[in-house]
């Protein structure tokens, strides 16, 4: 399979669902040019995605495993270089991998995330006052700059033990990680004050312990080997669960306001109990899958794609990248008939890969999933008036073609 012709990624992600369908429409594996013309090939199939997820001969270690960057091609200033330059089990393999994922699941325990749950229901209720002050006199209300972006933020922050004062930074930097049009100066920019924010949050927990996923991780060991994670692994695990564990739910709570506010049939059927929040939640994963595409795994050796479902003939040869493209494949229609770009929340099937699959399957999707169970009825309980204050096609998409939420969600209280 020659690497010719390759659509060219928009770095704004201006146009999410129009970019994923013409990625489709090119076949279920296709070439694109991401940010400074970097090669990846995107897969859109979902039943070939799901198998690429799985295979061994598929990576996520670029310094094992991804020959631009073996050969130096990969500079600090390139928008993408956080994603695949850190050292955690996002960007791990095999045995390594294994060792990292183990201590860190030690310390992000599902023990600790349901205790989580007062505390969401108490900072969703605080948020809803505010919304509602806000939309005092029918004024419209950015819903998510009011509520769906500072509820996970400050329970990814609580549950990192993160200093109040620490708290206005860290938006700034998770926003900068997901900015995929930045230039070289902000790439830079960002990039230190993350590593400063998490440098300042780990020396507060090492000199004052707590019953948080910091202290636990700072602590956390493989009982075979004795082994912790390095400095280096414990700076960027945490802007793994900073960055995943908050705008994907940001994203979440976004999309499905959005889609729930355009589509009023479908509210209904959650309010005359046709559907339940749950199918609401697994819809919007589905339809509106918050991370749009996500950078990036290799080939270990070739991987001849008729072998795996995928085209006869084709190969994706060893060292290439692949861009698994979430967005694209949560709409396939093989996997969800000719209606699949409708949302529908009382489809029979609501399959995703929204949080991943296999071996680097999403270790935060229940928290993710908790906040949501909790925000969503309690917002439309309250504002059981709420309608979109313009139309829902009119809404600014975030700046990034990884993340895919709305810059803005202005709606009327009600």
């Amino acid at each position: 399979m020659e690497f010719s012709r390759p659509m060219v990624i928009d770095p704004t992600g201006r146009d999410i669902h129009g970019e994923a369908a013409r990625i489709r429409e090119r076949g279920p594996v296709t070439p694109v040019e991401l940010p400074h013309g970097v090669p990846a090939w995107a897969v859109s199939s979902a039943p070939l995605l799901k198998r690429l997820l799985t295979d061994p001969r598929v990576s996520k270690d670029p310094r094992r495993h991804w020959q631009r960057w073996i050969d130096g091609e990969v500079s600090p200033d390139w928008p993408l270089y956080t994603w695949v330059a850190v050292r955690n089990m996002f960007t791990a393999y095999g045995t390594e991998h294994k060792r990292l994922r183990t201590l860190v699941s030690k310390a992000f325990t599902a023990r600790r995330t349901a205790a989580l749950r007062p505390r969401i229901e108490e900072i969703t209720a605080a948020l809803l006052d505010r919304v509602a002050k806000a939309g005092a006199n029918g004024l419209a209300v950015d819903l998510r700059e009011e509520f769906c972006y500072p509820l996970p933020i400050q329970v990814i922050g609580e549950l990192l033990g993160l200093p109040e004062e620490l708290g206005a930074e860290l938006r700034v930097v998770v926003d900068g990680v997901f900015h995929t049009s930045a230039d070289a100066a902000e790439v830079a920019d960002i990039y230190a004050r993350f590593y400063a924010v998490l440098g300042d949050l780990v020396a507060a927990k090492r000199a004052a312990p707590g019953d948080d996923l910091t202290s636990a991780l700072i602590s956390a060991h493989e009982e075979e080997s004795g082994t912790r994670l390095s400095e280096q692994e414990l700076l960027d695990t945490l802007m793994l669960m900073i960055s995943a564990g908050h705008e994907t739910t940001v994203n979440l709570l976004d999309n499905a306001v959005h889609a729930l506010l355009g589509h009023p049939t479908q509210l209904g059927h959650v309010r005359e109990g046709r559907a339940s929040w749950d199918d609401v939640i697994e819809e919007t994963l589905r339809a509106e899958a918050p991370v749009a595409s996500l950078p990036l795994r290799y080939a270990v050796e070739d991987l001849p794609l008729g072998e795996l479902g995928g085209p006869d003939g084709a190969v994706i040869r060893k060292g290439e990248a692949i861009l698994a493209a979430y967005a694209a494949a949560g709409r396939d229609p093989q996997q969800h008939g000719p209606d699949a770009a409708v949302f529908d929340v009382t489809r029979a099937s609501k399959d995703h890969l929204a949080f991943g699959y296999g071996v680097h399957h999403c270790l935060g999707a229940p928290l993710g999933r908790l906040e949501a169970r909790v925000a969503l009825p309690a917002l439309f309980e309250r504002f059981p008036g709420l309608t979109l204050a313009v139309p829902a096609d009119g809404l600014a998409p975030v700046d990034s073609f990884i993340s895919h939420g709305h810059r803005s969600l202005p709606v009327l209280t009600g």
